[in-house]
């Protein structure tokens, strides 16, 4: 498990889902860049689990 564990992210997550797999590994606080037109749910989703989210605002990936 990864209890206790910061996440961080070199693009946005698209769906919540992935803020769910991370609650459920124990994560703590996630980094990404933001930007994706499901952000408000990702947030949703960290805040029902406890989850300190920030957005950079820095993609480092790009397509």
């Amino acid at each position: 498990a990864a209890r206790g564990s910061v996440l961080a992210g070199d693009a946005f997550f698209p769906f919540a889902d992935g803020v769910e797999a991370a609650a459920e590994a124990g994560v703590t606080a996630i980094i990404q860049p933001g930007g994706s037109v499901r952000d408000n749910e990702g947030i949703a989703s960290a805040n029902r689990h406890g989850i300190a989210m920030v957005f950079t605002g820095v993609r480092h990936f790009r397509h």
